[in-house]
């Protein structure tokens, strides 16, 4: 079996690992923990039984459910029987899963229990090629997951047969782009792409029993999809989160040394570090010391030299006061600890280093399985994403866009070969990116759709912008506008507990916070770090005026995405009332 085949190299992990653990979920009092040879004799069981419901290579099966170890389980027997997978993120909505099935043509569907279950129901009837749908948790009516295992053949020669026609060049899923804006599209992946990523990761790392990592990030999504199988491919155990809203306790639960996230997660981490010193300026300078120490050892030891006793001391005295707190709020020392899905800012990078934690972000997109860069560990630089993946290339095309190729390219777009043959040109895929490469590093600037050009001609790209305002911890989310406009504008969600700071400052009393947004003090505070943050910009990337909104930025309420960016046209659509007021009301920008 050919280990360039996810089911081939899940099955030397078996092989190589039978006994230790794989995968466990925390039920609230103890870990359910499944091992190798467990999760491997399943998932053969499994896919024997998917053959013995008359399903072919090739035919699609929908997975509508939280991350949890069954999530794997069903992902690897469709790999088993030659089966393509169709993920769809757990907040769908009943009529998001009735595109991606429909789209896909799903013949079945896994779902994890009565929510999804009603959600399937509600469209079942647009769902004509779809068979039947199957719960992982027992719901009346409807077969379980277990009834399936228990009426799994014994003989698993039809799996055998599978995998004897089986190429790494086969589709292995079709992952449906939640994007910023537009339907989503199914994404056309396959094993090698998969695989070939586990490879060239493994010249970065030496992971090995023992290493755990954090499965949070949804497993419907190309980041944490790519990243499992890295964690299975060298006999990890794989630590899963049903419950995103968990992840700051279960990340002290699990003690897990292997995570990847988006840059949210590193944020909040970053702002709640601040939050607390933020009324002492004691506090303050010792943080500030506590980090420069940090600093100056890692880049020490970095160089190849050997600290001081004197910096040593003085780095254990960080630790007691500052660093050691931080790395315990995430679980302790990390060996992997890397970021993507969205661009990450420089400060948040250094302030992890200076606590002895090397974030490293990467980029990539779904079309590329998704890695396209990686920054080695012996070999980073702050403020970029790295270098171009093992086997794959990189460069820049007229106006900015990077285009790509490796074997790690999507296929296409399901059902979609005249969008397949505009995104991937030549056997190049335009990413739809704009970035530099400064030698063999890679930064990227802004989305292209994202740019805004005002009516005066000026074009800005909102990213640095947005990031550079995410600096103070207020600004929980920010949106800039101004396409086709004569300046720019902004949209801000605050962070609730620093409005209420600003309020305690200024001595404000109040009942709702709406009070505060009308109160003059409060906005001229907000509007006075908005303007000390963008002092040194460009006049035509000055702020003109902002709106605050009290209601947050959620994927329930559709304004971001499962991986938290937010849905730039999706809000701007929102609230266009709120943006055509204050372009009516502001007259001229204010410089």
């Amino acid at each position: 079996m050919d280990s360039a085949h996810v089911a081939g190299m899940f099955t030397e992990s078996v092989a190589a690992f039978g006994p230790e653990p794989a995968a466990r979920i925390w039920d609230g009092e103890a870990w359910i923990v499944t091992s190798y040879a467990e999760l491997g004799a399943r998932a053969r069981s499994l896919a024997a039984r998917l053959i013995d419901r008359g399903l072919e290579a090739g035919d699609r099966v929908a997975l509508f459910s939280p991350n949890r170890p069954e999530w794997t389980l069903i992902d690897l027997a469709c790999a088993y029987a030659g089966l393509v997978s169709v993920p769809m993120y757990a907040t769908s909505t009943p009529q998001q899963a009735r595109h991606v099935i429909a789209d896909s043509g799903s013949r079945l569907a896994f779902v994890a229990g009565d929510h999804e279950w009603q959600a399937i129901a509600e469209v079942r009837g647009e769902l004509p090629e779809l068979l039947d749908v199957i719960t992982l948790d027992p719901v009346e009516g409807a077969p379980s997951l277990a009834q399936e295992l228990d009426a799994a053949p014994s003989d698993t020669a039809a799996v055998d047969a599978r995998l004897a026609g089986a190429s790494p060049d086969d589709l292995a899923t079709i992952i449906y782009t939640s994007g910023t804006t537009g339907d989503p599209k199914g994404v056309m992946l396959t094993h090698r792409g998969f695989t070939h990523q586990v490879d060239a990761l493994n010249r970065f790392f030496t992971l090995a029993p023992g290493d755990v990592s954090l499965c949070f990030l949804p497993l419907s999504h190309a980041l944490e999809r790519a990243w499992t199988y890295m964690v299975l491919a060298n006999g990890c155990l794989n630590t899963y989160v049903s419950d995103p809203r968990t992840v700051a306790e279960q990340m002290v639960l699990a003690k897990a040394n292997l995570m990847v996230s988006v840059p949210r997660l590193y944020e909040k981490v970053y702002n709640t570090a601040r939050e607390k010193v933020a009324d002492s300026s004691l506090k303050q300078r010792i943080m500030e010391w506590s980090l420069k120490t940090g600093t100056k050892y890692h880049d020490v030891l970095r160089s190849g030299e050997r600290p001081s006793r004197w910096l040593t001391v003085r780095l254990n005295i960080a630790d007691k006061l500052v660093l050691g707190a931080v790395r315990d709020a995430i679980g302790g020392p990390k060996k992997v600890l890397a970021c993507g899905g969205a661009a990450m800012r420089e400060d948040v990078e250094r302030f992890f280093y200076g606590c002895g934690l090397l974030l490293l972000t990467g980029y990539g997109l779904t079309e590329a399985s998704p890695l396209v860069t990686f920054p080695p560990p012996r070999d980073f630089t702050f403020g970029n994403v790295g270098k171009v993946m093992p086997g794959g290339e990189l460069r820049v095309a007229e106006g900015g866009e990077l285009l790509y190729r490796g074997p790690n390219l999507m296929v296409g777009y399901w059902g979609r070969p005249e969008e397949t043959a505009t995104t991937i040109v030549d056997g190049w895929l335009h990413t739809g990116d704009v970035g530099e490469i400064d030698g063999s590093y890679v930064r990227i600037t802004d989305r292209i759709k994202d740019l805004i050009v005002t009516s005066n001609g000026k074009n800005v790209a909102p990213a640095p912008i947005e990031n550079l305002l995410a600096s103070d911890p207020l600004f929980e989310y920010s949106l800039l506008l101004g396409d086709n406009r004569p300046y720019l504008t902004l949209l801000v969600v605050p962070s609730l507990p620093q409005l209420d700071e600003i309020a305690k400052q200024l001595q404000i009393t109040w009942a709702k916070r709406e009070e505060l947004l009308a109160h003059p003090e409060v906005m001229a505070e907000i509007r006075r770090r908005m303007s000390e943050l963008t002092a040194k910009l460009p006049k035509h990337e000055q702020i003109a005026d902002l709106r605050v909104l009290l209601d947050g930025f959620t994927q329930e309420n559709g304004m971001l995405t499962p991986t938290l960016k937010v849905k730039r046209k999706e809000v701007e659509k929102r609230f266009a009332q709120l943006v055509d007021e204050m372009y009516a009301r502001a007259g001229k920008p204010r410089n």
